[in-house]
């Protein structure tokens, strides 16, 4: 390789890597801390080391750091991406770069499944998610050969390989899961009942009928013993209810994904602390399952009590910007708007196990923060930096690459071959 060359890529690599920690003082925000604190107007955040050192007026900076001016501007906490497969999913029409379904025909049950062990912190939807404030998603393993779809981790956006926190477990309940229950949305209650007793050990381990392999009634028990939560996919009011029952007797802890009909039993949802991430978009029911579908899903939890954040349908890891558009929408629908940005933070953040490390604004937590341009929850503005783990984050994806590359005006060769 030639020195040009190799000066090249050097400042490629450097280019797309995060800058070093620093010292900053970010002075004069309207911070909305998520936190009982809730908005600070005209108030400074320290950060120092990664971390969130001190929030407050008049803030001074130490020796060494950097101050940002913001103005007045929003400073958040860094937003959540919803239950995607960024990371396990490149291209989602090649299966060869897709890594969120576990297919075996021989023994389908196997909560065992971790798909944050196919977790690539170099994918190139990971840039993209963090140029619209998201800075942590939770990995949701997808139901193909089992309505039990297996685990997933909460990524923090940053870079780093590994989970946070606690894994969860993914499960899929109602008509769309029926299919991989013999037809019947009814054998997933004797289905989930055969796996307790397993995991319990009121089957023999040597059982031919046993429907767990030895690790899959392990982390099954784990779960039992409220190492973890249940997030269960489910939609209609019937099967939520029946959900709870079986919850409440095993003494699980479970979230809802989806939830349409979800607001039709707010109120046992509440008694139970049982969280929603609610697709604040559905309206019109696309199922059988879903014909209480309403924009004021949201808002009608929330007024009950119940903990609520966001949770898309389809393709969320190629369109994880449009978490803000949900939150933004559950707003216009009666849902207020501080809870809008806690859906969005800290509540998925203390649903999955880490709120004790990011989620709010807060000393002590991880400084992974974004400042707004306007309006976090309405998609006319945008982010003007972010930060995480207290490195400011470059604010360019390979979307945004290719569109300086093919706006640019033309030069003696072709656009693709400029650098």
């Amino acid at each position: 390789m030639s020195r040009l060359a190799l000066t090249a890529a050097l400042a490629a690599l450097l280019a797309s890597a995060p800058a070093f920690a620093q010292d900053v003082l970010i002075r004069n925000a309207t911070v909305h801390t998520a936190s009982a604190r809730g908005t600070l107007e005209h108030a400074d955040v320290l950060v120092q080391g990664g971390v969130i050192r001190a929030v407050g007026a008049g803030l001074t900076a130490p020796a060494g750091a950097s101050v940002v001016e913001a103005a007045g501007k929003p400073l958040t906490p860094a937003l959540f991406g919803g239950i995607t497969d960024i990371g396990i999913d490149e291209v989602s029409g090649e299966s060869s770069t897709v890594h969120s379904t576990l297919k075996l025909e021989d023994q389908p049950l196997r909560p065992e499944f971790d798909v944050s062990l196919a977790y690539n912190p170099a994918s190139v939807l990971i840039p993209v998610a963090r140029l619209d404030g998201i800075g942590f998603t939770a990995l949701g393993a997808n139901t193909g050969g089992s309505f039990i779809a297996g685990q997933g981790g909460v990524m923090r956006l940053d870079g780093s390989a590994d989970p946070i926190g606690p894994l969860a477990l993914y499960i899929r309940l109602g008509a769309s899961g029926a299919e991989l229950t013999g037809s019947s949305r009814a054998a997933q209650w004797m289905l989930l009942e055969q796996m307790v007793s397993e995991a319990r050990g009121r089957v023999p381990a040597d059982s031919p009928h046993a429907l767990l392999t030895p690790a899959g009634r392990a982390t099954l028990a784990r779960y039992l013993a409220g190492q973890g939560r249940l997030v269960v996919e489910v939609d209609r009011a019937a099967d939520i209810r029946q959900l709870l029952r079986w919850a409440a007797r095993e003494k699980v802890k479970i979230a809802i994904a989806g939830g349409a009909e979800a607001w039709r039993i707010a109120p046992q949802l509440a008694q139970a602390n049982v969280p929603v991430f609610v697709d604040a978009l559905g309206n019109l029911p696309t199922s059988f399952d879903q014909l209480g579908a309403t924009l004021e899903n949201a808002a009608r939890l929330r007024k009950a009590g119940v903990e609520v954040s966001f949770a898309q349908r389809d393709d969320a890891s190629h369109n994880a910007r449009k978490m803000r558009q949900l939150a933004g929408n559950a707003v216009a629908n009666g849902l207020p708007w501080q809870d809008g940005l806690a859906g969005l933070t800290r509540v998925p953040a203390q649903v999955l196990g880490v709120g004790d490390r990011i989620g709010s604004i807060e000393p002590g937590k991880l400084a992974d923060l974004v400042l707004w341009e306007g309006d976090p929850l309405d998609v006319a503005h945008y982010a003007e930096q972010v930060w995480l783990g207290g490195k400011a984050v470059p604010m360019r994806s390979r979307q945004t690459e290719l569109r300086d590359r093919y706006a640019a005006p033309a030069g003696s060769e072709p656009r693709a071959y400029s650098w």
